[in-house]
């Protein structure tokens, strides 16, 4: 069965896309722990990170660097923090998150809720920073 990634990278779900290449995309999480949270995505359905082939992982943390620079320029923040958690949804994934303190990468920590103008607002931001 599709994971909902799936369904994003087929257009079945709409998604704030930040960018996208044959290979990988990026896009905002709806339910972001920061304003500017993303989440980086090989296109290729593959539930675990580590079972992507090298050259595979090797361009997509590449790919990811490009996102978490326009993201760092986008939202004001210390440092752009990496995890990979891979529980939530079956489908490979990096999570690319603004941090100024440790505890921003907490995912126990309650969610943000931001609307849909807010996400969009968000995505043309960092997009512009890609340029």
């Amino acid at each position: 069965m599709a994971s909902i990634f799936t369904k994003i990278v087929r257009g079945e779900i709409p998604a704030h896309k930040i960018a996208e290449d044959d290979h990988f995309l990026a896009f905002l999480d709806i339910q972001p722990l920061a304003a500017g949270h993303t989440l980086v995505i090989p296109k290729k359905e593959t539930d675990y990170l580590f079972d992507l082939e090298d050259r595979d992982l090797g361009a997509m943390m590449v790919f990811s660097k490009k996102i978490a620079k326009a993201l760092r320029a986008a939202v004001p923040c210390l440092r752009i923090g990496v995890c990979v958690i891979g529980l939530e949804v079956p489908h490979a994934h990096i999570h690319l998150i603004p941090l100024n303190h440790i505890g921003d990468i907490n995912f126990e920590r309650p969610k943000l809720h931001p609307g849909t103008e807010e996400l969009h607002a968000m995505a043309e931001n960092i997009r512009r920073q890609l340029a």
